[in-house]
């Protein structure tokens, strides 16, 4: 069983910076490719961003290339999202969820465990 808990949201000026973490518990260091994704009110859940099981290969969604990084640190089990240039579209509820595969995928339905979601208001 895996135990996610992301952190680190909250209310950000348009073109602020936010660094979201998610915590994993159980075995999940180096077993799981990692993903990040989010959900606007009205809106269906969209990926953002993967990152392998290595953290050697990563991809994002073309709404936020060139301002979101995923990073991992396997021996801290952490999955970090830095998120520069906020603008208000980005605002969301954001979710990490693990994959079994080695590099993930962009479709939600493929991950095996999610956690509760940390919001993320980007607004003057």
């Amino acid at each position: 069983q895996v135990k996610l808990v992301e952190s680190g949201g909250g209310l950000v000026q348009p073109g602020g910076s936010l660094r979201l973490s998610c915590a994993a518990s159980g075995r999940t260091s180096g077993y799981y490719a990692m993903g990040w994704f989010r959900q606007a009110p009205g809106k269906e859940r969209e990926f953002v961003a993967v990152i392998s099981r290595s953290g050697s290969s990563t991809s994002y969604a073309d709404s936020v290339k060139g301002r979101f990084t995923i990073s991992r640190d396997n021996a801290g089990n952490t999955v970090s999202l830095q998120m520069n240039s906020l603008k208000p579209e980005d605002t969301a509820v954001y979710y990490c969820a693990a994959n079994r595969g080695s590099y993930g995928t962009r479709r939600d339905f493929d991950y095996d465990y999610w956690g509760q979601g940390t919001q993320v208001t980007v607004s003057s």
